[in-house]
Protein backbone atom coordinates (compact mmCIF):
# COMPACT_ATOMS: atom_id res chain seq x y z
CA UNK A 1 0.00 0.00 0.00
CA UNK A 2 1.31 3.47 -0.93
CA UNK A 3 0.43 6.53 1.20
CA UNK A 4 1.51 10.14 1.39
CA UNK A 5 2.73 11.55 4.69
CA UNK A 6 3.67 15.14 5.59
CA UNK A 7 7.34 15.56 6.55
CA UNK A 8 8.39 18.63 8.57
CA UNK A 9 10.63 21.19 6.79
CA UNK A 10 12.68 24.18 7.91
CA UNK A 11 10.95 26.89 9.95
CA UNK A 12 8.41 28.92 8.05
CA UNK A 13 8.25 26.49 5.14
CA UNK A 14 5.17 24.37 4.40
CA UNK A 15 5.53 20.65 5.04
CA UNK A 16 6.70 18.51 2.15
CA UNK A 17 4.53 15.53 1.29
CA UNK A 18 6.55 12.41 0.63
CA UNK A 19 5.47 9.01 -0.64
CA UNK A 20 5.97 6.18 1.86
CA UNK A 21 5.51 2.48 1.03
CA UNK A 22 3.65 0.40 3.61
CA UNK A 23 3.40 -3.40 3.68
CA UNK A 24 0.26 -4.63 1.95
CA UNK A 25 -0.80 -6.65 4.96
CA UNK A 26 -4.47 -6.60 4.12
CA UNK A 27 -3.78 -7.97 0.64
CA UNK A 28 -1.68 -10.80 2.06
CA UNK A 29 -4.36 -11.65 4.60
CA UNK A 30 -7.01 -11.62 1.86
CA UNK A 31 -5.02 -14.04 -0.29
CA UNK A 32 -4.41 -16.39 2.65
CA UNK A 33 -8.10 -16.25 3.54
CA UNK A 34 -8.98 -17.07 -0.07
CA UNK A 35 -6.79 -20.18 -0.11
CA UNK A 36 -8.25 -21.30 3.21
CA UNK A 37 -11.77 -20.73 1.83
CA UNK A 38 -10.98 -23.03 -1.08
CA UNK A 39 -10.51 -25.90 1.39
CA UNK A 40 -14.09 -25.44 2.71
CA UNK A 41 -13.15 -25.56 6.42
CA UNK A 42 -16.69 -26.31 7.61
CA UNK A 43 -16.75 -29.54 5.60
CA UNK A 44 -13.32 -30.47 6.98
CA UNK A 45 -14.59 -29.89 10.51
CA UNK A 46 -17.61 -32.12 9.98
CA UNK A 47 -15.50 -34.93 8.53
CA UNK A 48 -13.13 -34.86 11.47
CA UNK A 49 -16.06 -35.14 13.89
CA UNK A 50 -16.57 -38.68 12.59
CA UNK A 51 -12.89 -39.66 12.35
CA UNK A 52 -11.66 -39.42 15.95
CA UNK A 53 -14.60 -41.32 17.52
CA UNK A 54 -14.12 -44.07 14.93
CA UNK A 55 -10.45 -44.27 15.92
CA UNK A 56 -11.39 -44.46 19.60
CA UNK A 57 -13.86 -47.27 18.97
CA UNK A 58 -11.29 -49.16 16.90
CA UNK A 59 -8.73 -48.79 19.69
CA UNK A 60 -11.15 -49.57 22.49
CA UNK A 61 -10.05 -46.40 24.21
CA UNK A 62 -7.87 -43.45 23.33
CA UNK A 63 -5.28 -44.07 20.59
CA UNK A 64 -1.86 -42.46 20.91
CA UNK A 65 -2.06 -38.70 20.60
CA UNK A 66 0.64 -38.86 17.93
CA UNK A 67 -1.53 -41.11 15.75
CA UNK A 68 -4.61 -38.98 16.33
CA UNK A 69 -2.65 -35.84 15.38
CA UNK A 70 -1.30 -37.46 12.21
CA UNK A 71 -4.74 -38.64 11.11
CA UNK A 72 -6.30 -35.26 11.90
CA UNK A 73 -3.66 -33.39 9.95
CA UNK A 74 -3.62 -35.89 7.10
CA UNK A 75 -7.40 -36.03 6.97
CA UNK A 76 -7.71 -32.24 7.02
CA UNK A 77 -5.21 -31.91 4.20
CA UNK A 78 -6.96 -34.61 2.17
CA UNK A 79 -10.43 -33.12 2.66
CA UNK A 80 -9.05 -29.68 1.91
CA UNK A 81 -7.32 -30.96 -1.22
CA UNK A 82 -10.52 -32.58 -2.48
CA UNK A 83 -12.44 -29.35 -1.88
CA UNK A 84 -9.83 -27.17 -3.62
CA UNK A 85 -9.81 -29.40 -6.70
CA UNK A 86 -13.62 -29.46 -6.57
CA UNK A 87 -13.61 -25.65 -6.65
CA UNK A 88 -11.24 -25.73 -9.63
CA UNK A 89 -13.47 -28.12 -11.57
CA UNK A 90 -16.71 -26.35 -10.64
CA UNK A 91 -15.49 -22.81 -11.27
CA UNK A 92 -17.71 -22.54 -14.35
CA UNK A 93 -20.93 -23.35 -12.51
CA UNK A 94 -19.96 -21.65 -9.25
CA UNK A 95 -20.11 -18.27 -10.97
CA UNK A 96 -23.74 -18.95 -11.96
CA UNK A 97 -24.98 -19.71 -8.44
CA UNK A 98 -25.67 -17.09 -5.80
CA UNK A 99 -24.49 -19.46 -3.06
CA UNK A 100 -21.07 -19.95 -4.66
CA UNK A 101 -20.33 -16.92 -6.82
CA UNK A 102 -18.30 -15.30 -4.04
CA UNK A 103 -15.91 -18.22 -3.79
CA UNK A 104 -12.28 -17.34 -4.57
CA UNK A 105 -12.24 -18.63 -8.17
CA UNK A 106 -15.46 -16.97 -9.40
CA UNK A 107 -14.37 -13.83 -7.53
CA UNK A 108 -10.93 -14.01 -9.21
CA UNK A 109 -9.14 -13.83 -5.87
CA UNK A 110 -7.11 -16.92 -6.79
CA UNK A 111 -6.19 -17.99 -10.31
CA UNK A 112 -7.41 -21.42 -11.52
CA UNK A 113 -3.84 -22.61 -12.11
CA UNK A 114 -2.72 -21.67 -8.62
CA UNK A 115 -5.79 -23.33 -7.11
CA UNK A 116 -5.13 -26.56 -9.00
CA UNK A 117 -1.47 -26.62 -7.95
CA UNK A 118 -2.47 -25.91 -4.36
CA UNK A 119 -5.00 -28.73 -4.35
CA UNK A 120 -2.62 -31.26 -5.89
CA UNK A 121 0.13 -30.36 -3.41
CA UNK A 122 -2.26 -30.78 -0.48
CA UNK A 123 -3.37 -34.15 -1.86
CA UNK A 124 0.19 -35.40 -2.30
CA UNK A 125 1.26 -34.27 1.16
CA UNK A 126 -1.78 -35.87 2.79
CA UNK A 127 -1.28 -39.26 1.14
CA UNK A 128 2.48 -39.29 1.80
CA UNK A 129 1.90 -38.32 5.43
CA UNK A 130 -0.65 -41.09 5.92
CA UNK A 131 1.58 -43.67 4.23
CA UNK A 132 4.64 -42.69 6.24
CA UNK A 133 3.00 -42.37 9.64
CA UNK A 134 0.06 -44.82 9.60
CA UNK A 135 -0.23 -47.67 7.10
CA UNK A 136 -0.82 -48.35 3.42
CA UNK A 137 -4.51 -49.19 3.86
CA UNK A 138 -5.25 -45.81 5.45
CA UNK A 139 -3.14 -44.03 2.82
CA UNK A 140 -4.85 -45.93 0.00
CA UNK A 141 -8.29 -45.07 1.33
CA UNK A 142 -7.25 -41.42 1.61
CA UNK A 143 -6.11 -41.34 -2.01
CA UNK A 144 -9.24 -43.19 -3.17
CA UNK A 145 -11.50 -40.72 -1.37
CA UNK A 146 -9.84 -37.72 -3.05
CA UNK A 147 -9.96 -39.31 -6.52
CA UNK A 148 -13.55 -40.49 -6.10
CA UNK A 149 -14.78 -37.09 -4.93
CA UNK A 150 -13.08 -35.06 -7.63
CA UNK A 151 -13.12 -37.40 -10.61
CA UNK A 152 -16.12 -39.67 -10.12
CA UNK A 153 -18.44 -37.31 -8.25
CA UNK A 154 -17.50 -33.77 -9.30
CA UNK A 155 -16.54 -34.39 -12.92
CA UNK A 156 -19.11 -37.05 -13.72
CA UNK A 157 -21.96 -37.81 -11.31
CA UNK A 158 -22.73 -34.29 -10.14
CA UNK A 159 -23.38 -33.04 -13.65
CA UNK A 160 -25.13 -36.06 -15.14
CA UNK A 161 -27.47 -37.81 -12.68
CA UNK A 162 -29.94 -36.88 -9.92
CA UNK A 163 -28.51 -39.78 -7.89
CA UNK A 164 -25.25 -37.82 -7.54
CA UNK A 165 -25.80 -37.17 -3.83
CA UNK A 166 -26.35 -40.86 -3.15
CA UNK A 167 -23.25 -42.12 -4.94
CA UNK A 168 -21.19 -39.18 -3.77
CA UNK A 169 -21.96 -40.11 -0.18
CA UNK A 170 -19.06 -42.55 -0.16
CA UNK A 171 -16.62 -39.62 0.00
CA UNK A 172 -18.19 -38.08 3.07
CA UNK A 173 -18.26 -41.43 4.87
CA UNK A 174 -14.67 -42.38 3.97
CA UNK A 175 -13.04 -40.68 7.03
CA UNK A 176 -14.66 -43.31 9.27
CA UNK A 177 -12.86 -46.08 7.39
CA UNK A 178 -9.62 -44.12 7.18
CA UNK A 179 -9.57 -43.48 10.93
CA UNK A 180 -10.36 -47.11 11.72
CA UNK A 181 -7.71 -48.39 9.29
CA UNK A 182 -5.10 -46.03 10.74
CA UNK A 183 -5.57 -47.65 14.16
CA UNK A 184 -5.94 -51.31 13.25
CA UNK A 185 -4.62 -51.71 9.70
CA UNK A 186 -7.91 -53.43 8.81
CA UNK A 187 -11.67 -52.80 8.63
CA UNK A 188 -14.04 -54.46 11.10
CA UNK A 189 -17.85 -54.81 10.75
CA UNK A 190 -18.36 -51.91 13.19
CA UNK A 191 -16.38 -49.66 10.84
CA UNK A 192 -18.68 -50.54 7.96
CA UNK A 193 -21.77 -49.88 10.07
CA UNK A 194 -20.48 -46.40 10.96
CA UNK A 195 -19.61 -45.89 7.30
CA UNK A 196 -23.19 -46.77 6.41
CA UNK A 197 -24.56 -44.35 8.98
CA UNK A 198 -22.65 -41.41 7.50
CA UNK A 199 -23.30 -42.59 3.94
CA UNK A 200 -27.11 -42.72 4.26
CA UNK A 201 -27.23 -39.66 6.55
CA UNK A 202 -26.03 -37.46 3.71
CA UNK A 203 -29.31 -37.64 1.77
CA UNK A 204 -31.59 -36.23 4.49
CA UNK A 205 -28.75 -33.83 5.33
CA UNK A 206 -28.11 -32.48 1.83
CA UNK A 207 -31.52 -32.65 0.16
CA UNK A 208 -32.90 -29.83 2.36
CA UNK A 209 -29.95 -27.65 1.28
CA UNK A 210 -30.64 -28.53 -2.36
CA UNK A 211 -34.29 -27.61 -1.79
CA UNK A 212 -33.33 -24.18 -0.49
CA UNK A 213 -30.99 -23.53 -3.43
CA UNK A 214 -33.09 -25.34 -6.03
CA UNK A 215 -33.14 -22.34 -8.38
CA UNK A 216 -29.37 -21.97 -8.13
CA UNK A 217 -28.78 -25.57 -9.15
CA UNK A 218 -31.31 -25.29 -11.97
CA UNK A 219 -29.58 -22.14 -13.27
CA UNK A 220 -26.25 -23.97 -13.32
CA UNK A 221 -27.73 -27.05 -14.99
CA UNK A 222 -26.96 -29.37 -12.07
CA UNK A 223 -29.58 -32.18 -11.81
CA UNK A 224 -29.89 -32.31 -8.05
CA UNK A 225 -32.90 -34.39 -7.04
CA UNK A 226 -35.09 -31.47 -5.86
CA UNK A 227 -34.48 -29.80 -9.25
CA UNK A 228 -35.56 -32.67 -11.49
CA UNK A 229 -37.87 -34.81 -9.33
CA UNK A 230 -41.29 -34.29 -7.83
CA UNK A 231 -41.75 -33.17 -4.22
CA UNK A 232 -43.24 -36.60 -3.51
CA UNK A 233 -40.06 -38.33 -4.73
CA UNK A 234 -37.81 -36.01 -2.69
CA UNK A 235 -39.95 -36.51 0.42
CA UNK A 236 -39.83 -40.27 0.01
CA UNK A 237 -36.04 -40.33 -0.24
CA UNK A 238 -35.60 -38.03 2.75
CA UNK A 239 -37.78 -40.27 4.91
CA UNK A 240 -36.36 -43.57 3.64
CA UNK A 241 -32.75 -42.54 4.16
CA UNK A 242 -33.44 -40.88 7.51
CA UNK A 243 -34.96 -44.13 8.79
CA UNK A 244 -32.13 -46.23 7.35
CA UNK A 245 -29.59 -43.93 9.04
CA UNK A 246 -31.21 -44.29 12.45
CA UNK A 247 -31.75 -48.05 12.13
CA UNK A 248 -28.12 -48.56 11.14
CA UNK A 249 -26.94 -46.46 14.07
CA UNK A 250 -29.00 -48.66 16.41
CA UNK A 251 -27.62 -51.81 14.75
CA UNK A 252 -24.25 -50.86 16.23
CA UNK A 253 -25.66 -51.11 19.79
CA UNK A 254 -25.55 -54.93 20.05
CA UNK A 255 -22.08 -55.01 18.45
CA UNK A 256 -20.29 -54.43 21.74
CA UNK A 257 -21.72 -50.98 22.54
CA UNK A 258 -23.28 -50.09 25.89
CA UNK A 259 -26.34 -47.95 26.80
CA UNK A 260 -23.92 -45.01 26.96
CA UNK A 261 -24.05 -45.16 23.17
CA UNK A 262 -27.48 -46.72 22.67
CA UNK A 263 -29.70 -44.43 24.73
CA UNK A 264 -28.58 -41.04 23.32
CA UNK A 265 -28.48 -42.54 19.84
CA UNK A 266 -32.08 -43.68 20.22
CA UNK A 267 -33.18 -40.26 21.48
CA UNK A 268 -31.45 -38.11 18.87
CA UNK A 269 -32.37 -40.60 16.17
CA UNK A 270 -36.02 -40.23 17.09
CA UNK A 271 -35.77 -36.44 16.89
CA UNK A 272 -33.94 -36.70 13.55
CA UNK A 273 -36.68 -38.85 12.01
CA UNK A 274 -39.37 -36.59 13.50
CA UNK A 275 -37.77 -33.52 11.90
CA UNK A 276 -37.62 -35.34 8.56
CA UNK A 277 -41.34 -36.15 8.78
CA UNK A 278 -42.13 -32.55 9.72
CA UNK A 279 -40.27 -31.21 6.69
CA UNK A 280 -42.05 -33.61 4.35
CA UNK A 281 -45.43 -32.80 5.90
CA UNK A 282 -44.86 -29.07 5.35
CA UNK A 283 -43.95 -29.73 1.72
CA UNK A 284 -47.06 -31.87 1.18
CA UNK A 285 -49.34 -29.26 2.74
CA UNK A 286 -47.82 -26.41 0.78
CA UNK A 287 -46.70 -24.63 3.95
CA UNK A 288 -43.48 -22.68 4.46
CA UNK A 289 -40.91 -25.45 4.04
CA UNK A 290 -37.99 -24.21 6.20
CA UNK A 291 -35.61 -26.90 4.89
CA UNK A 292 -32.57 -25.55 6.75
CA UNK A 293 -34.14 -26.65 10.03
CA UNK A 294 -33.59 -30.30 9.09
CA UNK A 295 -30.22 -29.45 7.54
CA UNK A 296 -28.89 -27.95 10.78
CA UNK A 297 -30.47 -30.57 13.02
CA UNK A 298 -28.95 -33.36 10.93
CA UNK A 299 -25.51 -31.94 11.71
CA UNK A 300 -26.34 -31.85 15.41
CA UNK A 301 -27.61 -35.43 15.21
CA UNK A 302 -24.40 -36.74 13.67
CA UNK A 303 -22.25 -34.82 16.16
CA UNK A 304 -24.12 -36.22 19.17
CA UNK A 305 -24.09 -39.75 17.74
CA UNK A 306 -20.33 -39.78 17.25
CA UNK A 307 -19.79 -38.10 20.63
CA UNK A 308 -21.67 -41.08 22.08
CA UNK A 309 -19.38 -43.43 20.16
CA UNK A 310 -16.33 -41.71 21.67
CA UNK A 311 -17.73 -41.69 25.20
CA UNK A 312 -18.69 -45.36 25.00
CA UNK A 313 -15.17 -46.25 23.80
CA UNK A 314 -13.61 -44.40 26.74
CA UNK A 315 -15.89 -45.93 29.37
Amino acid sequence: MITERPVSNSAGQPPVRTVVAEPARRDVRAVIAAYVALTKPRIVELLLVTTVPAMMLADGGMPSLWLVAVVLVGGSLAAGAASVINCYIDRDIDQLMRRTKRRPLPAHTVSPRNALVFGLVLAAVSVVLMAACTNLLAAGLTLAAIVYYDVVYTLWLKRTTPTNTFWGGACGAAPVLIGWAAVTGSLAPQAWVLFGVVFFWQMPHFYPLAMKYKDDYARAGIPMLPVVASARRVNAEILIFAWITVLLSLALWPMGMSPIYGVPTLVVGGIFVLEAHRLCRRVTRGEAVKPMRLFHWSTTYLTILFAAVALDALV
